[in-house]
C-alpha cells in the first residue's frame, strides 16, 4: 500500500498557464459650469453603459465647500434634474489636503457609506476636491465590492493635469507617502475649469510642477511653452492654463496607456521624476508644503544632480531653475539636511520594488535611468540650493 501511494505521487503535475487581458477605457471631460442644469455631462456620463438610473454617493473636499458654499445645494438641485441617470444617495463632506490621507477612519467611513446606501459595484462614488480627496476616495471606492465605480472631478490644477486623470489611489500610514493604495482607474475624470478660479495662489501654482516634471522628461516643446507662458500663468490667465493642463493631463495619459507597465510591475516609474526627494519633504514638514511644492524642489534637486554628474548642460539646467523660480517656486527648505533626506532613497525604492531606478536629465525633454547615485554628490546639490535661496 506504500508502495502504491509513493508510484501515484511521483510524477509531476504539468503547471497551468493562463493569461487574463483586462482592457480599461476612459474619458478626461473638459468642461464648465459642470453642476449648471443646463450641463448634461454628468448624467450622460453615467447613463453611458446603461439607462436605468444608478445609485450615487458624492464626497466632496471640505476645502472646496468653504469656496464654494452652495455646491451640496448645487449638486442635490443637479441630481433631481437628471433623476432619470442618477438618484443621490449621501453627500459626505471631508476634510480636505493631505489630513484626509493621514486619518484611517476616512476610508472606514466612506466603506461604511457605500454599505449603508446599498451601493453596488455598478453605482457610483462622485468623488469631488483636490487630489488627496480624490486618492483617499478612490482608495475607499476600489476596496468597497472590490470596485465601486469612481467618477473623479479633480478641482485643482494638480488633480486636473496628474493625479486626477491616472489609476492610482491611496493613503499615508507609517510615515510613508502612499503606503497603502490600489491601482484602479476610474470610471470617468470631468474637468471643470470654473473650479481654479477660487483657488489662492499657492494651489494655483503648485500644480505647475508636475506639467514641467512630464515636460522635462517627455517633450521640450511642452518646457519651451510653458516658459513662454509664465507671464500669462502667473497673472492667472485661464486660457494659459487650460492649455498647460491639457497637455500636461495628455502626456500622463499617453504614457500610462503605451508604456507597457500601467500599474508599475517593473522597477521604472518616470513620471516620479523629482518625487523621492518630494514625497520625503512633504513628510519632513508635516506636509505644510504642498505636493506641488515638494515636486518643484524635487526637480531642481534632481536637475542640479543632473548637471553635476555631467548629465545635462550648464545653460539646461540653469534654464529648468530659473523657470522655476519665475513661477514663484522655492527650491530649497530647511528640512533639505542629507541624513533626513536621504531616508527618502529607500522608502522610493520599497514603494517601486526592484532595484533602484531614478529617472534624471540629459536634456531638456530627454530622462535618462539611473540604478545607483553618488550622496557626496547630492550633498553638493543641496548645499547649490541652499546657496541659491540665500542670493
Amino acid at each position: 500500500m506504500i508502495l502504491e501511494i509513493q508510484r501515484q505521487t511521483n510524477y509531476s503535475l504539468q503547471p497551468i498557464h493562463q493569461r487574463v487581458s483586462v482592457t480599461f477605457r476612459y474619458q478626461v471631460h473638459f468642461t464648465k459650469g459642470l453642476f449648471q442644469l443646463d450641463n448634461p455631462l454628468l448624467a450622460r456620463v453615467m447613463t453611458a453603459s446603461e439607462n436605468s438610473p444608478k445609485q450615487a454617493i458624492a464626497i466632496v473636499d471640505a476645502g472646496l465647500v468653504s469656496q464654494h458654499q452652495d455646491l451640496i445645494a448645487q449638486l442635490s438641485t443637479y441630481a433631481r434634474r437628471y433623476n432619470h441617470a442618477f438618484q443621490l444617495a449621501a453627500v459626505k463632506v471631508v476634510a480636505g489636503g493631505e489630513a484626509t490621507k493621514n486619518d484611517p477612519q476616512a476610508i472606514e467611513q466612506i466603506q461604511q457609506l457605500i454599505h449603508q446606501t446599498g451601493l453596488c459595484r455598478h453605482s457610483y462614488v462622485l468623488a469631488i476636491g483636490g487630489g488627496a480627496v480624490l486618492d483617499m476616495a478612490g482608495y475607499a471606492a476600489a476596496t468597497a465590492h472590490r470596485g465601486v465605480r469612481l467618477i473623479r472631478v479633480p478641482t485643482t490644477v494638480l488633480a486636473q493635469n496628474d493625479s486626477g486623470v491616472g489609476v492610482k489611489n491611496g493613503i499615508n500610514a507609517f510615515g510613508k507617502k502612499n503606503f497603502l493604495g490600489t491601482f484602479a482607474p476610474p470610471y470617468a475624470v470631468l474637468n471643470d475649469c470654473d473650479f481654479l478660479y477660487s483657488l489662492d495662489d499657492r494651489d494655483w501654482r503648485s500644480g505647475i510642477a508636475e506639467a514641467i516634471k512630464v515636460a522635462l522628461i517627455k517633450d521640450a516643446s511642452f518646457f519651451d511653452a510653458i516658459a513662454s507662458s509664465v507671464p500669462a500663468l502667473v497673472r492667472r490667465d485661464m486660457d494659459a492654463m487650460q492649455q498647460l493642463i491639457y497637455r500636461c493631463a495628455q502626456l500622463h495619459l499617453e504614457h500610462i496607456a503605451n508604456s507597457g507597465d500601467p500599474f508599475e510591475m517593473g522597477s521604472s516609474r518616470p513620471l516620479d521624476f523629482g518625487h523621492w526627494a518630494a514625497h520625503k519633504l512633504e513628510q519632513l514638514t508635516d506636509y505644510s508644503l504642498r505636493h506641488g511644492e515638494a515636486v518643484a524642489i524635487g526637480i531642481a534637486l534632481d536637475s542640479t544632480y543632473s548637471y553635476l554628474l555631467g548629465l545635462l548642460s550648464r545653460g539646461e539646467w540653469q534654464q529648468i531653475l530659473d523657470l522655476l523660480e519665475a513661477l514663484g517656486f522655492a527650491l530649497y527648505v530647511p528640512q533639505m539636511r542629507q541624513d533626513c533626506l536621504f531616508q527618502g532613497l529607500t522608502e522610493f525604492r520599497e514603494h517601486l520594488g526592484g532595484e533602484l531606478t531614478l529617472m534624471l536629465l540629459q536634456a531638456l525633454g530627454q530622462g535618462i535611468e539611473v540604478h545607483e547615485v553618488d550622496p557626496l554628490l547630492y550633498g553638493e546639490a543641496i548645499a547649490i540650493l541652499a546657496d541659491r535661496s540665500r542670493e
